[in-house]
This record gives structure tokens, C-alpha cells and sequence, in this order.
């Protein structure tokens, strides 16, 4: 019913910044909140945040100050913004989408180098 496709990852130096995007496609009417995980090399999958659809943003604990989420005015695209990038931060990230079901993404690499 929903379909989610990640973008924008890559190999960044620490420090540097990159945006995620994921783009859903489908019966998106029923989504009510999309948001991101991501799980690193060895550990377990890590929530990063979410955005409602009313447009409020919530977000774990270890991300506040360096990563933000929106969403675009269609509703049919959620960013990360990711600052001030750490080598722990190194992982695939996954978007996902809820409401009438959960679906998620293929996933995108990001890679930090020191």
C-alpha cells in the first residue's frame, strides 16, 4: 500500500553534514507518522525521530541538538538533516511510515570517516 524509498546517503567526513530524504509513494492518506531508524555495525536498531501529521517533531534523547526532521509541504517527503556528523553515527538509516500498517524502507548508508 506504501511505498518508501531513502535517499541521500553516502560517505561524509566527520563533522560535515548530510539530509536524508524519503519519499513515499502509495496509499499515503493514511499515514500519520513517518520517522527514522537507523542501526550501526554490531547493534541494535536505534529510533532517530519522528514528525506527525500535524507536523510536530520528536526526537531521541542522543540526537537533539545536531539532527532535525521535517516534512515536506505535499506530505509525501520527510528529511534528516544530520550535523556535525560523529563516526558513531555511521549506520544504515530507515525511514518508516504508520497508520492503517508500518512500512519501511530499503534503507541508505551513511559512513562517517574520522
Amino acid at each position: 500500500q506504501v511505498t518508501l524509498v531513502e535517499s541521500g546517503g553516502g560517505l561524509v567526513q566527520a563533522g560535515r553534514s548530510l539530509r536524508l530524504t524519503c519519499a513515499a509513494s502509495g496509499s499515503i492518506s493514511s499515514i500519520t507518522v513517518m520517522g527514522w531508524y537507523r542501526q550501526g555495525p554490531g547493534k541494535e536498531r536505534e529510533w532517530v525521530a519522528h514528525i506527525t501529521s500535524a507536523g510536530y517533531p520528536v526526537y531521541a534523547n542522543s540526537m537533539k541538538g545536531r539532527f532535525t526532521i521535517s516534512r515536506g509541504n505535499d506530505k509525501n517527503t520527510v528529511y534528516l538533516q544530520m550535523n556535525s556528523l560523529k563516526p558513531e553515527d555511521a549506520a544504515v538509516y530507515y525511514c518508516y511510515a504508520a497508520g492503517g500498517g508500518t512500512y519501511w524502507g530499503q534503507g541508505t548508508q551513511v559512513t562517517v570517516s574520522s
